[in-house]
């Protein structure tokens, strides 16, 4: 392909000496780094009983070791799926710094190449993205489409692109009925119709207006209040949102479009005023702050490992009731003095987890709109109550099935009891045992299993992991960097 050692060293995330040492036969390669090669010579590289890149891949943890060390909080992928849904908004060049390369965020790059974007790695995690001025919506890639939930997203941001095009239905994590009427509604105030035919949401634009408008959300979704911005930044009238998500990847968004020229007021509350531009052309370079769902499977890591290990880089403005309600539960920590995010806005501190005895939590667990307890970070509260002495209740009200899956545990040596398809009751202290288990199809319950995996002593695997490459890059290797002895494999 005619590339140097240091672009193929960026493209693999990895050092131009590694690459060396690779051409030299002197570098040991992993199952991930040759999944990767394959992805970016479009080839097969190894073929042993069938093509690597077609088979499914999973983990094998060797746990009951404590951890030690030093890790980073990755940019955030909800914020970092957002940015790149509103640089359709753009017509000048987006470039997105430190951006999680992960597989959620793949799948919207390959939709957004797909009709005619430009999206450049310019190193392992920077992106540069320049649309076209006329966008190729009947291109769209549907498979890749429909791998992701966020592909709803587009619709705020492609507001005005087309007169009539199709949108695929979006997938993503199975986690019961998730109603996309809440994102309509919020559409509809700009005049978007929108109606669902054979898998497909058939979009007619609104025509252009410069109204002032105000509404309500029926429901404070983060996807939903980014899609709402989204449109509003294409009207130059004045758009104030109601019961608008402040959650962390709504402000990334919103401090992005400030980066654009669009005036938001009221960041970080429930009530959102936007004056959006007809045109934006602006060449601009943002940075998404780290990922609290992230910082929170590092601190759940260190806490049923009973490891001392420094996060840093967490966000503590999106943990402060996660870190409040553990402390109640008996974990103590370390945490460094405040400092300032890339993008200028968010408060970060290094926290470091230290050996405790934990006990249950005196009152129930359950997740509330930002500032309240995370809804991603609530299931890692099952893995933390399994190793507290005595009852603790968790109730996940948002979501139909999420809670089933954390009955996965029980084959770690958990006691989760479910009540019902929103509440368990998980009772501890566990002596956990390694077992083989099938991942569950929702990210966090995924992660949640791996986690409990590292305290097993013993051998467990967790099989067919995509669901947490959706979420997370490189945990395992990441995790190992601590001491864990996690190894990739495939049939």
């Amino acid at each position: 392909m005619g590339w140097t050692q240091g672009q193929l060293a960026a493209e693999l995330g990895t050092s131009q000496s590694a690459v060396a040492r690779m051409e030299q036969g002197k570098q040991n390669l992993s199952l991930r780094m040759i999944q990767r090669m394959e992805t970016i010579f479009g080839r097969s590289i190894v073929n042993v009983g069938g093509t690597a890149s077609t088979k499914m891949t999973h983990l094998r943890v060797t746990g009951g070791h404590q951890l030690s060390g030093v890790v980073d909080v990755n940019s955030s992928k909800n914020a970092g799926v957002a940015l790149l849904c509103a640089s359709l908004l753009n017509h000048g060049t987006t470039t997105l710094r430190r951006l999680a390369r992960i597989e959620e965020v793949n799948r919207i790059v390959e939709v957004l190449t797909s009709i005619g974007v430009e999206c450049t790695w310019l190193n392992a995690n920077d992106l540069q993205i320049r649309r076209p001025a006329v966008l190729d919506l009947e291109s769209m890639d549907v498979e890749a489409a429909r791998r992701t939930r966020s592909v709803i997203m587009l619709l705020g941001p492609l507001l005005d692109e087309r007169e009539l095009y199709r949108l695929p239905y979006a997938g993503g994590c199975d986690l019961g009925t998730r109603t996309v009427e809440p994102h309509m509604q919020a559409l509809r105030q700009f005049g978007l119709s929108v109606e669902a035919h054979n898998g497909f949401y058939a979009v007619q634009a609104p025509a252009a207006d410069l109204e002032d408008r105000t509404f309500v959300l029926t429901e404070r979704g983060d996807t939903v209040t980014e899609n709402a911005i989204m449109a509003a930044a294409h009207r130059e009238g004045a758009t104030v949102i109601r019961n608008a998500s402040p959650n962390y990847m709504v402000q990334d968004l919103c401090f992005y479009l400030q980066g654009l020229g669009v005036e938001v007021e009221g960041i970080g509350s429930t009530t959102l005023t936007i004056r959006g531009k007809a045109r934006i052309d602006t060449d601009i370079e943002y940075a998404p702050s780290e990922d609290p769902i992230e910082a929170m499977s590092l601190i759940t890591a260190g806490i049923v490992t009973g490891s001392e290990v420094t996060i840093r880089r967490v966000p503590i403005e999106f943990m402060e009731i996660e870190l409040s309600v553990l402390e109640q539960m008996g974990f103590q920590y370390r945490a460094s003095e405040e400092y300032v995010a890339r993008n200028g806005h968010t408060r970060l501190v290094d926290i470091t987890t230290l050996p405790s005895q934990l006990k249950a939590a005196p009152d129930k667990i359950h997740p509330m709109p930002f500032p309240g307890l995370n809804i991603d970070n609530l299931p890692f509260f099952a893995v933390i109550a399994s190793c507290a002495e005595g009852s603790t209740l968790i109730h996940d009200w948002v979501y139909e099935n999420r809670a089933i899956y954390l009955t996965e545990l029980n084959r770690l040596g958990a006691r989760v009891r479910l009540l019902d398809p929103h509440r368990i009751d998980v009772e501890g202290p566990t002596r956990w045992r390694a077992a083989e288990v099938g991942c569950p199809p929702a990210l966090r319950p995924a992660a949640c299993i791996l986690l409990a995996m590292l305290a097993a002593r013993g051998t467990s695997e967790l099989r067919n992991i995509y669901v947490i490459e959706r979420g997370y890059e490189d945990l395992a290797e990441r995790l190992n960097t601590l001491g864990a002895e996690i190894e990739y494999f495939q049939d």
